[in-house]
C-alpha cells in the first residue's frame, strides 16, 4: 500500500455543521486538518492559527502572487484559501489531510489532486439550514440571507461530489464520513501497487 496520505475535501452549506463534523473527525480519528487563511473577521472565541489564519486583504493577495495557496476563493465578501506547504508536507509524511473548503475551491483542488476524496455535508432540507443559521446568532439577517442565496448556488454543484452525507445527528455524521474515507482508501484502484506486490509474493512462494 502507498505510504502517502489521502487528501479529503469536505464542503457543505454554511450552517450545515461541516466545521463541527471536521473537528470531530480530527479529535476522534486523528486526521490532520489544514487550517485555511481568510480575510473575514474572527467570530467570538476564535483564535488566529487555530480556526483560521486571519489575514488582511493585502496580505492575502501577496500570498496569491507567490503561489502560496493550493486554492483560494471569494465567498460572501471575504477571501478564503488553503496554504500549499502544510498540505503537501503532511501528505508526504503519510498523514490523511482534511481540507474544509467551499465548492469553488474544492473543484480547484480536484483538478490538482485527482485522487482527492470529495465529501459534501448538508442538512436534511432548506428549512433546517435556515434554522441553524438563525440559531447560531453570530450574523445579522442580511448576512444570513446572503448565505442562503449562496447555498442555492452551491446546491447546483452537489453532484460534482463523490459522497453526500446528511448531518442530522452529529455523532452519526462523523462516523459516516470516517467510514466513507476508509472505504475509499481500501478501494482496488488505490491499492494497485499492493495488489501487484502480494500476487508476486505468492508466485515466489509457489516456486519454492
Amino acid at each position: 500500500m502507498s505510504n502517502k496520505g489521502k487528501l479529503i475535501v469536505i464542503s457543505g452549506f454554511s450552517g450545515a455543521g461541516k466545521g463541527t463534523v471536521v473537528k470531530g473527525l480530527v479529535e476522534k480519528y486523528g486526521y490532520s486538518l489544514s487550517i485555511s487563511a481568510t480575510t473575514r473577521n474572527p467570530r467570538p472565541g476564535e483564535e488566529n492559527g487555530r480556526e483560521y489564519y486571519f489575514k488582511t486583504v493585502d496580505e492575502f493577495k501577496t500570498l496569491i502572487d507567490y503561489n502560496g495557496f493550493i486554492e483560494w476563493a471569494q465567498y460572501v465578501d471575504n477571501y478564503y484559501g488553503t496554504p500549499r506547504k502544510f498540505v503537501e508536507d503532511e501528505l508526504e509524511a503519510g498523514k490523511d489531510v482534511i481540507l474544509e473548503i467551499e465548492v469553488q475551491g474544492a473543484m480547484n483542488v480536484k483538478s490538482q489532486y485527482p485522487d482527492a476524496v470529495l465529501i459534501f455535508i448538508t442538512t436534511k432540507d432548506k428549512e433546517t439550514l435556515k434554522e441553524r443559521l438563525t440559531g447560531r446568532g453570530s450574523e445579522d439577517a442580511k448576512t444570513i440571507e446572503k448565505r442562503i442565496k449562496r447555498a442555492a448556488e452551491e446546491a447546483e454543484s452537489i453532484d460534482a461530489y463523490e459522497y453526500i452525507v446528511i448531518n442530522d445527528d452529529l455523532s452519526t455524521c462523523i462516523d459516516t464520513v470516517n467510514s466513507v474515507i476508509l472505504s475509499r482508501k481500501c478501494a482496488k484502484e488505490n491499492n494497485l501497487e499492493f495488489i501487484s506486490q502480494i500476487k508476486n509474493d505468492f508466485r515466489l512462494e509457489g516456486e519454492i
